[in-house]
């Protein structure tokens, strides 16, 4: 027994259709990179710590960005929870406002980026965002 023909065409429109693919950055891995972030400018708030390094010409290119949860955080759980929060603001809010040739590393906070409203972080992100660029004109 055969299924039903379906009477559209099977394909959507060109406007229609919806990217299947997100937003992805290059991830900081090496300590010497986080290093060298911690010695630039960065925003404190309520839920995280941003830093943010433009990188010389010649260096990699592209947007990179690192997460980070020092123990005092919480325990693995914990920091694998505010870690998760941080990487998933990022990839909402860097695709539209990061720049390309810059690392920003966000740094999780004792007891509150694991907790605080999803949206306050994403807002508290754009700020940042926003503070961060104006100083590096």
């Amino acid at each position: 027994m055969t299924p039903p023909k379906d009477s559209s065409s099977g394909h959507a429109a060109a406007g229609d259709a919806l990217s299947a693919v997100s937003f992805r950055f290059t991830p900081l891995t090496k300590r010497a990179d986080f290093q060298r972030a911690s010695r630039s400018p960065r925003v404190v708030t309520d839920g995280f710590i941003l830093q943010m390094r433009r990188r010389a010409i010649g260096e990699a290119t592209g947007m990179r960005v690192g997460f980070t949860c020092s123990k005092k955080v919480g325990n693995a759980v914990a920091r694998n929870r505010a870690k998760r929060r941080l990487r998933e603001i990022a990839r909402l809010v860097l695709e539209e406002r990061g720049r390309d040739d810059t690392d920003y590393v966000l740094i999780g906070r004792h007891k509150t980026t694991a907790v605080l409203p999803f949206e306050q972080l994403r807002t508290d992100l754009i700020r940042a965002l926003n503070t961060l660029h104006g100083k590096s004109k």
